[in-house]
């Protein structure tokens, strides 16, 4: 059995949040804890808790989640100079709540991918 997450709460709107989109798939509300002038999560309404979980029957919900990221992302007026896509998977990647969220991060330049530096 899957544990219910805040996010769960947030697409019920059971708890308050700065609903950007919501449709039959997918909600996207601003992240409590910017990283970035825009930081939006967008989420899955249904409760996927990471990518490993997810099957071909997830794809049409996945996709929804890049095309509202877009569409996000020209309404916040990202579009043109750019923005950063994300998703986390699991302890190592950062995942801190198991219900997979797309970070969708800009509105200043980003820098490099990643700041910790690998060495064999």
């Amino acid at each position: 059995m899957v544990e219910e997450t805040i996010f769960s709460k947030i697409i019920r709107r059971e708890i308050p949040a700065d609903l950007v989109y919501q449709d039959a798939l997918v909600t996207a509300f601003r992240d409590i804890s910017p990283q970035a002038p825009t930081h939006i999560l967008i989420v899955p309404n249904l409760l996927i808790p990471t990518v490993n979980d997810v099957t071909i029957e997830h794809e049409a919900m996945l996709g929804r989640m890049i095309t509202v990221a877009a569409k996000i992302a020209e309404k916040e007026g990202l579009a043109e100079d750019g923005y950063r896509l994300i998703l986390n998977c699991k302890h190592h990647a950062g995942q801190e709540i198991y219900h997979i969220h797309m970070h969708l991060v800009g509105g200043v330049l980003l820098g490099p991918m990643l700041s910790y530096s690998f060495k064999k």
